[in-house]
């Protein structure tokens, strides 16, 4: 028995739940998410509280009894109050900027990166500070790493697409090297 997987979840108000099958439809002010129950575990709602009960003896079901309470926690906080992640963009020329919905990154390339939301997710800029807002914990986590590895921080001069307070640890350069001749670009006597 999950310890987790026990725990009560308390509806918000203004959420919709709605259970059919195997399938549970969680609505709210920030949109809708579809889950699918795995086999072996049931869903019991009572009022505004929501059980999931484990009636399988297998190791499998143990597992993702667990996983699937927060799954469907995560979704409930995530129609009510969404998720949000945030990126900073650090760099001497490096800007990001909204251009309809699209996200416009000038990241050093030879052409802007043009990033548009997919679908029920929305971002904010306020100078080089990038916010993704949506309803699904996962597509707005998957988001923000696609856009970081669009160019990721750099190890020698931390300049790049980071994750905001994200500490970047730089190498030192060349001219730092114990025995360096002549400073920058070495050279020989």
């Amino acid at each position: 028995m999950s310890r987790i997987g026990k725990k009560i979840i308390l509806l918000s108000p203004g959420t919709n739940f709605s259970l059919d099958q195997n399938k549970v439809v969680v609505s709210g002010p920030l949109g809708e998410i579809v889950l699918t129950v795995p086999e072996g575990l049931e869903i019991k709602k009572e009022e505004n509280q929501i059980s999931i009960v484990n009636h399988s003896d297998e190791e499998k079901t143990a597992m993702m009894h667990g996983t699937f309470r927060q799954t469907l926690f995560n979704a409930i906080q995530g129609v009510t109050q969404g998720w949000k992640k945030e990126l900073e963009v650090k760099g001497t020329g490096f800007k990001a900027q909204l251009e309809a919905e699209n996200l416009i990154l000038n990241v050093g390339f030879c052409h802007p990166v043009k990033v548009p939301p997919p679908d029920k997710i929305k971002y904010e800029v306020k100078e080089n500070k990038i916010t993704i807002i949506g309803p699904d914990k996962v597509k707005v986590g998957l988001l923000a790493d696609k856009i970081r590895k669009i160019y990721p921080p750099d190890s020698y001069k931390g300049k790049g697409i980071r994750y905001f307070g994200e500490k970047i640890v730089l190498k030192p350069g060349k001219a730092a090297k114990v025995g360096a001749v002549g400073g920058v670009g070495g050279g020989a006597k």
